[in-house]
């Protein structure tokens, strides 16, 4: 199921980020709820909200890291299926990224509700997952801490 789930994230996120940047100019708006909802293409070079912009190292060495760091974990929590479930979705968002960043040196951002910044499909599934993670931790805290061995 875990390879499922980021493959199906994973794949959305690049292929939307492919029609988009292909149908649509930098900074081009189309509106699809007006004043809601636009589709605009925006290339992000910094990290949530555009910060820190243009440490794409720090970024590839940090999703790098992370990916690593999460493949572990889900080997060693097969059993703990809403943990696992959350970070399948943080690991294809932090993929989705990290696959832009080493393309183009930024990541495609394009859904635009006007009233947050702009953001993408691998945005989206990190923020779900993390929700999903802190729910999980804290629906049941004390089988999230790993007895020392």
């Amino acid at each position: 199921m875990i390879p499922i789930i980021i493959f199906t994230i994973l794949s959305l996120d690049q292929l939307t980020k492919f029609l988009i940047s292909k149908n649509l100019s930098i900074h081009e708006s189309v509106p699809v709820i007006p004043r809601v909802f636009h589709l605009t293409l925006v290339e992000n070079r910094g990290a949530a909200f555009g910060i820190l912009k243009n440490q794409t190292l720090l970024f590839i060495c940090t999703a790098i890291l992370a990916v690593v760091l999460i493949l572990s974990s889900l080997r060693e929590n097969r059993q703990r299926r809403l943990y696992s479930f959350s970070l399948s979705l943080i690991l294809s968002g932090a993929l989705g990224n990290l696959i832009d960043r080493l393309r183009f040196g930024y990541v495609v951002d394009f859904l635009d509700f006007r009233v947050w910044p702009v953001f993408n499909i691998a945005d989206s599934a990190i923020t779900i997952g993390a929700v999903v993670l802190g729910w999980s931790i804290l629906r049941n805290p004390k089988s999230q801490i790993p007895n020392p061995k």
